[in-house]
Parts: C-alpha cells; structure tokens; sequence
C-alpha cells in the first residue's frame, strides 16, 4: 500500500487524542519525523489546517524530497481556501512520485487546485496528466467526463493535430511524361518536377478559440489558427528532378475568426445557425500567395431521430496575391447530414459546391464534391475504424496549359478518393491517442497533365476527450 494512501486512512480514523494538547507537549519535549508526521496528520484532521501547514513546513526542512509531505501541505493549503499554493505543492508531490498511483493522486489534487484558482487551462492540463497514471477503465471514463465538463466551463479551446504522411505524389505531380489534351498529343515532354514526386509530407494544424460571451441561448467567439505544412522529397523524387526545389512545396496558413452562434426553433429541437467573419493569409514557397477575407453563415435542425443536418454558405475573397489566378471571389454552398444508426454506426454525406472567378482565366472554375462516410460504433479491438468514399468534379471554361496552349472547350477534372482510417484509442497518452490514415485515389482530366494518381499513409495523433 503506497504512503499516499495511508495518509487517506489515516485522516478517517479517530484521534486517540486531541491536537491542541499534543501541541502543548510538543513544546516541552523534541518529537521524532514520524511523531511530527503524525501530528500534522491530527491536525488536518481535527480541523487545524493552519497547524498541519506549520508542521509539514518544518518537516520538509527535514525531508525536502518527500511527496507525501508535500501532499499533505496541499491539502492544508486546500483547507485553507489557498488553492494556487495547494495546486503548486500538489505539483511538486506529482514531480517527485515514483509510484503511479501516487501521481495520480496528486495530479488530481493539483488539478482540483487549479480549478478552485479558475485557472480552467491548466486544470486540463494536469487532468490529462492523470490520465496517464488511471489505474482502470472506470478511473480513465471520469476523467473524460471531467474534461468534457471543464471544456465546457473553459473559456479558451485548443486543437492541436500532427501529421506524418508519407506519399508517392506529395507534389500533385501527372501520372505521365506526356501530355495528351483531348486525345491529342502535345509536343515535348512535361519535367520531373511536374510529374508524380515521392517524400514525406509532415502538417501541424493548432486552432485556438476564446469564448467572448455566452447566454443560455447563444455564444461568441473569436478564434484563431495556424496550419504548417513542410514537405521532404525521397532521394528517387530528387533523381527524377534533380532541378526542383522542395521548399516550393511548403505551405503556411494563417486565419483570424470571429463567430456568433445562436439557438434557433423550439428549444427541444435543439436547433441553432451561426455567422462568421474571417481574414487570413496563405504562403506557398516561403512568399505570400494571398490574403483572404470570408464571411459564413449556416443552420443545423437536430431530428428526433438523432440525425443532424446543416446548411451552409460562403462568401471568400482574395487580394494581394502573388499570381492573378489568386486574385480570385468564391462563392460555396454545402450541405452535411449524418445520423446514427440502430448498430450503433453512423453515416454521414458531405456536399460542397464552389463558384470562383479570378483575374486570370486559370483561376475562375466552378466545381462539386461529395463525401460520404461510415464510422463504425463498436471497437475492433483496440482500434476504432472510419471510412469514406469522396467523389469530385470541376469545370474551368477557359484554361491556358503550360502557359500556352489553351485548351480546347475548357479543361474538366473528375476525382474520386477513399480512405479508411484506424484510431487507436486504448494506446492513449494523457488522452492522446495515434490515429493511422490511407488515403488512396486518382483524379483524371482531359488535360492529362492534371491526371493524378496518389496513395498515402499518415500517422497523426489525436484526443481521446
């Protein structure tokens, strides 16, 4: 039995005696670490937090490396209503435990501090922590609930997602040496760098949201994010095309947003719509490729039978750009629905629509794209398994290829991906757990410089919360 949990029944039991007269023999005579030990325990107990503190101060002066002691001086500062220096003496028994169950105690102390202090942030943080020492399922359920509720209480919200992925086209590079527009051949070769390239594809995607305001019936926030994309050609990519540079293939983007979501119909039905404004930047290559502006708007209804439904819409446009076919206004529409069924899976169908125009030609398109996914509600062992199947078309009614010749009657791209991804939630890491993706598909065009073949397998990680 670990000393920490000596310490919880020793507080259950009874004082043979009451503290006050052990204080008063204390002063005539000197007491061993355990007489001291044992004092502050009755202390604590018979309500004397001020006198337990006195003692586990000296004692630590005795055995400054000691845990227990310093978990008993949290809790004294815990009685005493001193909830920064409890979650710090709470920190400090966590650093120096080498038991699990030991840290996990004082992981959960520290957290309850930082809760009591309202620092909502870092009481995560170390509920996390304890998630790394739970000693079961039931302990490790708890403190998903807890988490759940603090995100709630929590006015800031953080996502934070990682990916390695390695590919066999990280350029989005054509299939071909060639270039056939129409069934027609077009003189001349296309270069390494325009064709498939192989390598690593390594993303780091961080979103951070405050809650500005909130009511019974609406909420404010104003949001932020962050999304790094760096790229690493194989040493076969760099054969092919020894003249390309992979830095070109890096890409940055940043967004600023500011949203108001608010509850719409009867409040049983749980419906709701939102309205958004965002600005932004995008750089590819290490320059800027654009800036942006957007404002969105969408309405969800929630049917009784658990499925869920929303619609959406758009208005984007882009400036200071660095090529004229970003130079561009966007207009989109979208449409998502899933709904839970009776085995407990769940499906869900994704529709977008996007209408762009450009200063240049290349950059005005229309296009459509369809995803529908399965995710599957029970485990198969330890993995939780997700599907989906998307479905693309698009359309530029004028489009200039290799900077010269035009394509006849405009170039048309089709598109369909699959992907199936493994989240290993049993493999978790205060409450992150490693979720493998394989993505594979093709994307053929009338222009076979834009024919497109791609298989790649990622490695992320993500919460279990």
């Amino acid at each position: 039995m670990s000393r920490m949990r000596k310490l919880g029944l020793l507080l259950g039991f009874a004082l043979l005696v009451q503290t006050q007269t052990a204080l008063s023999q204390a002063e005539s005579r000197e007491l061993t670490l355990d007489q001291g030990f044992a004092l502050a325990l009755s202390a604590l107990r018979s309500g004397q937090p001020a006198v337990a503190l006195k003692l586990s101060d000296a004692l630590l002066q005795a055995r400054p490396k000691d845990p227990v002691l310093h978990y008993l001086k949290a809790n004294a500062h815990a009685d005493l209503g001193q909830v920064r220096q409890g979650r710090k003496a709470a920190a400090r028994s966590y650093r120096l435990a080498e038991r699990s169950e030991d840290k996990f105690q004082a992981a959960q102390l520290a957290s309850r501090m930082a809760l009591g202090a309202r620092q909502y942030t870092l009481s995560q943080i170390w509920l996390r922590r304890t998630a790394i020492h739970a000693p079961d399922d039931e302990s490790e359920r708890l403190i998903a609930q807890d988490y759940r509720v603090l995100r709630q209480v929590n006015p800031w919200a953080f996502r934070l997602r990682g990916e390695l992925s390695p590919s066999d086209n990280v350029n989005g590079g054509a299939d071909t040496s060639l270039q056939i527009i129409d069934g027609v051949p077009v003189q001349g070769q296309l270069s390494g760098g325009a064709q498939a390239l192989s390598g690593l594809l390594a993303s780091v995607d961080l979103a951070l949201t405050y809650r500005l305001r909130q009511t019974r019936d609406s909420r404010t926030t104003l949001g932020s994010r962050v999304y790094v994309q760096r790229v690493k050609l194989s040493s076969s990519a760099k054969d092919k095309a020894p003249e390309f540079d992979e830095s070109e293939l890096d890409s940055t983007f940043a967004e600023l947003s500011f949203r108001h979501l608010f509850a719409v119909g009867k409040p049983e039905r749980g419906g709701s719509a939102s309205v958004g404004f965002a600005t932004g930047y995008s750089y590819w290559g290490g320059e800027r490729a654009y800036n942006l502006a957007r404002i969105s708007g969408d309405r969800t209804w929630r049917l009784t039978t658990g499925a869920q439904i929303r619609f959406g819409g758009l208005a984007e446009t882009r400036f200071a750009e660095r090529f004229g076919t970003n130079d561009a206004n966007i207009l989109g529409l979208g449409g998502y629905l899933t709904r839970p069924l009776k085995n407990g899976d769940r499906l869900s169908l994704d529709l977008a629509l996007r209408n762009a125009k450009a200063r240049l030609e290349n950059g005005t398109f229309y296009s459509a794209s369809m995803r529908i996914a399965y995710g599957f509600g029970k485990p198969v062992g330890p993995v939780l398994i997700d599907t989906g199947l998307v479905l693309g078309y698009s359309h530029y009614p004028r489009f200039v290829s290799a900077g010269f010749i035009e394509v006849p009657g405009g170039r048309t791209d089709k598109s369909i991906y699959g992907d199936v991804s493994f989240f290993f939630h049993r493999y978790d890491y205060a409450g992150f757990a490693p979720v493998l993706r394989l993505r594979t598909g093709k994307r053929s065009s009338n222009d076979s410089r834009y024919d497109i073949s791609e298989t790649s397998l990622s490695l992320g990680i993500e919460s279990t919360f």
